[in-house]
């Protein structure tokens, strides 16, 4: 509302700056063909320069300085974001690189003619600001960029608006600005112009890409009878048809002219003629046809591109019953083993699994591989993912499942200390790979620990068996000793071992009682006849005690094995050192007296010599 008292200068004025100050926005309907498009190129070689008269900044092939333009498919100048243009698709494509100047100025303009009067249209660009966050000690000048809308004599601005500050965040990503506005009566000529809001110095610097124009109207959809938005049918379904009716939202036009256009590839349309009303009885489709609706508020214009706009596009899609997949070609694999059957089709379409050639059982769907382990023919059926268009036959792929070769369990043995054994792989008609590298049935190990033997049969189908080899340790005699009339024998390892005074007769006991003196060879072996040891030993029976009271049972002290030697002596001692008898004949008898005394019951010593060996212990004489 504008104010009732100023003049009426002052009034028109001030109203018409009041209206032009519009908000950025877009078309919020449907548009037109686009009545030009700038995307600045591709290429790698910077520029050409923009026409005369389009922007006041200098060209530069190098770099933007301050007031500075180029056309390049780089930004990579000063600190700036290194980006893409934005067009999609491009290849080295170009945006139009502005380092915007100290005082304000025309970052670009151009006339546009043949427009329609009273007629909507929309501006837009894609800008985004190249500076990196914190640029500047923090205090970067933002991009701000002015859209305007003049008439062709460059002196009346109909309408404007301003981005606001496009801060330098350092994203990447860049943003499409719009401006719409609507032609006078009269009017089919405008000029477009981008300005340059902010002041100069570090910062506003900035790419500009894809500036597009085009016209502006409601938002017009585009639906079947059965409030279809489109339609996907199968070529085996026949020619199919709808009766397409168009609706229009009024938020523009008033009014509404047609004209229904036909495409097979949505890049070139034909008017299908006489059919300009609301709706269309479309004719039987046996190929993928798109539908759409020219519009305009005047039927002047709705065959000029320049001022209608065209609706949301109905599309019918047929698609083709696919060719039956290919195969990759039958499997063959091992029992225990999951094969995978491969089917490939056209990119549009997926894979269904069955059991049978027709009919059947879908085993999988939209896949195309099978993982199974089940020998037998299985099909695949090539299917569109959106409705059922399948192929009319399915591709038959086998499975083939061969046996593993049948080998005995796991085996556990054992090898004797410095000795080998011969493991069997124990299966004929089979190529080996055992774990030493050998390739042959039977392998010889010396060392123990696991070895394992894969068999391969002729269908190439592989198992393993594995051998646990232990060894068994010889024995090994830690000492051989006299305990009165027996003999004990100790080794340093354990194990099943027996023992032997003659190499014959074993025990499992390391003892032998009630063996009279004398030299002996001690056998030990384990009972797994992995070898034996042997070790000679000198058995002397000393005595433990002996009772001289005359009952005739053990009334002497006489050591036992001494006749082997040729010279023996044997001295008896009390406790205090006193020789109590002396005798150097290996037949030696003490009777417990000491010069026709009977010695007290209490401990002797003994001290024989034998050849080069000597024996010393004590005994007990008891009464």
């Amino acid at each position: 509302m504008c104010p009732k008292y100023f003049s009426l200068t002052i009034l028109i004025a001030w109203c018409s700056i009041a209206n032009l100050q519009a908000q950025l926005g877009f078309c919020g309907g449907n548009s037109g063909d686009p009545i030009f498009t700038e995307d600045f190129g591709s290429g790698t070689i910077d520029g050409p320069a923009l026409p005369a008269g389009t922007t006041t900044y200098n060209f530069t092939t190098g770099t933007p300085n301050d007031g500075s333009y180029t056309i390049s498919s780089t930004t990579n100048y000063f600190d700036w974001l290194s980006i893409q243009d934005h067009t999609p698709g491009d290849s080295n494509g170009k945006s139009f690189i502005v380092n915007a100047s100290f005082t304000a100025g025309e970052f670009y303009q151009r006339e546009v003619t043949g427009l329609c009067e009273n007629t909507t249209y929309e501006f837009s660009s894609w800008l985004i600001n190249l500076q990196p966050p914190g640029s500047c000690e923090g205090n970067s000048i933002p991009v701000n960029v002015r859209f305007q809308i003049w008439d062709e004599t460059d002196t009346n601005l109909l309408s404007q608006g301003d981005t606001g500050s496009i801060t330098g965040t350092g994203s990447t990503e860049w943003k499409q600005y719009a401006l719409v506005f609507k032609t006078e009566p009269g009017q089919t000529s405008v000029i477009l112009k981008m300005r340059n809001n902010s002041n100069g110095g570090c910062g506003n610097d900035l790419a500009i890409d894809d500036i597009l124009f085009k016209s502006c109207g409601d938002n017009i959809n585009v639906s079947s009878g059965a409030n279809e938005q489109n339609l996907v049918v199968c070529e085996d379904q026949g020619g199919v048809s709808r009766t397409l009716t168009v609706t229009p939202d009024f938020s523009i036009f008033s009014t509404h002219a047609y004209q229904w256009q036909q495409s097979t590839d949505q890049q070139s349309w034909t008017d299908i003629p006489g059919e300009t009303g609301d709706t269309l009885s479309t004719p039987a489709v046996t190929s993928t046809t798109y539908f759409r609706v020219k519009t305009s508020e005047d039927p002047i214009n709705v065959n000029n591109d320049l001022c209608n706009v065209v609706s949301d596009v109905f599309d019918i899609i047929v698609l083709p019953v696919p060719n039956a997949p290919t195969s990759a070609g039958d499997v063959v694999v091992c029992d225990g083993e999951l094969g995978t059957l491969t089917a490939t089709t056209q990119n549009s379409y997926s894979i269904n699994w069955y059991d049978a050639a027709t009919g059947g059982s879908l085993i999988l769907s939209e896949n195309p591989n099978l993982e199974i382990g089940i020998a037998g023919t299985y099909y695949a059926e090539a299917n569109s993912n959106e409705i059922e268009c399948a192929s009319a036959t399915r591709t038959a792929i086998t499975l083939t499942v061969n046996a593993l070769p049948v080998i005995p369990d796991d085996a556990s043995t054992f090898i004797c200390e410095n000795s080998f054994i011969t493991l069997d792989a124990a299966i004929d008609n089979v190529t080996y790979q055992w774990s030493t590298g050998a390739t042959t049935k039977f392998i010889d190990v010396e060392e123990p620990g696991e070895y394992s033997v894969t068999v391969t049969n002729t269908n190439g189908c592989s198992e393993s068996r594995n051998f646990f080899v232990e060894q068994i340790d010889l024995p090994r005699i830690d000492r051989i000793e006299s305990d009165g009339p027996s003999i004990l024998i100790s080794t340093i390892n354990e194990g099943d071992f027996e023992y032997s005074l003659d190499g014959i007769s074993f025990q499992s006991s390391s003892i032998f009682e009630a063996v009279e003196g004398g030299f002996y060879t001690i056998y030990v072996q384990d009972n797994t006849d992995c070898g034996v040891v042997t070790e000679d030993f000198y058995h002397l029976v000393i005595p433990k005690f002996f009772t001289p009271n005359g009952d005739s049972f053990n009334d002497f002290f006489e050591p036992d094995g001494l006749e082997v030697f040729s010279n023996v002596t044997i001295s008896i001692f009390d406790r205090y050192g006193m020789l109590l008898k002396y005798s150097n004949t290996s037949s030696f008898s003490w009777d417990g007296f000491f010069q026709g005394k009977p010695m007290i019951e209490d401990d002797y010593w003994y001290l024989i010599t034998a050849d080069s060996s000597q024996f010393k212990g004590h005994f007990s004489l008891k009464r």
